[in-house]
């Protein structure tokens, strides 16, 4: 693993920033693959960073969007990351509609959803049950609790290590969320984290010592790159 840290000085340059790491990922992947994969993260954070990549010139025909979580609720739900994703890059963009893989959410049960899904990801990328495909890049917020995509706190999600998607829980609300296993066997992790709130989670998770299963984001530590892109307010406890 290849861990990165910077420390931007403001929100703007944190998506600016974002976004010149994924536009040389999609140049390389399509170069030496000849496509590109990617799992988008929901919140408020990566909401300009979409709308900035909807304004490239980009091969779209070769670029296959996954979610790392989603809420159990319709795609045209306020709370879904799909509407935000959508709204903000991919209806902007002549990306074609098989290229979006979207979690699926109206099983009534999420899971037969979080099933349905893994076999959807074991078909695209032809793994069998068991086996870890590697996502290009993988884009993850983090929460002021430590949590990252669906994985929260002491939560039996966390302890899934044999599948790609399970069942998330927060409060009564429930998601769909990829495992960190299957998080981890990606090319590429992108945290990008923004804000004073998150700075006490950061310094757990960045501790020589402490609880993974009380602050999740310890648990990602992929085989390939490994960024954190901090705003000054996140990150400013960090800096040497």
């Amino acid at each position: 693993m290849s861990k990165k840290i910077e420390i931007l000085p403001d929100l703007a340059s944190l998506i600016m920033r974002s976004q010149q790491i994924i536009l040389a990922n999609i140049e390389s992947a399509i170069k030496e693959r000849g496509m590109f994969t990617i799992a988008l993260s929901g919140g408020s954070t990566p909401k300009p960073l979409y709308e900035a990549i909807a304004t490239q010139n980009l091969p779209w025909d070769k670029i296959h969007i996954f979610w790392g979580d989603e809420r159990y609720v319709p795609p045209n739900h306020p709370d879904s990351n799909e509407k935000m994703a959508r709204q903000a890059w991919l209806d902007k963009v002549n990306i074609p509609a098989a290229n979006i893989h979207a979690m699926p959410t109206l099983d009534g049960n999420p899971a037969v959803s979080a099933a349905k899904h893994e076999q959807e990801l074991q078909a695209f990328f032809q793994v069998k049950p068991g086996e870890f495909p590697a996502l290009d890049v993988v884009l993850l917020g983090m929460g002021d609790d430590a949590h990252t995509a669906s994985l929260f706190p002491h939560t039996a999600a966390l302890q899934v290590t044999d599948k790609l998607v399970t069942v998330g829980n927060k409060d009564d609300s429930q998601r769909l969320t990829f495992t960190s296993p299957f998080i981890n066997a990606a090319r590429c992790v992108m945290f990008v984290v923004a804000g004073a709130n998150k700075r006490p989670a950061l310094a757990q998770v960045f501790a020589p010592v402490a609880d993974d299963f009380t602050y999740p984001s310890r648990l990602i530590q992929p085989q390939g790159e490994l960024w954190w892109l901090l705003d000054s307010l996140a990150g400013s406890e960090l800096q040497p």
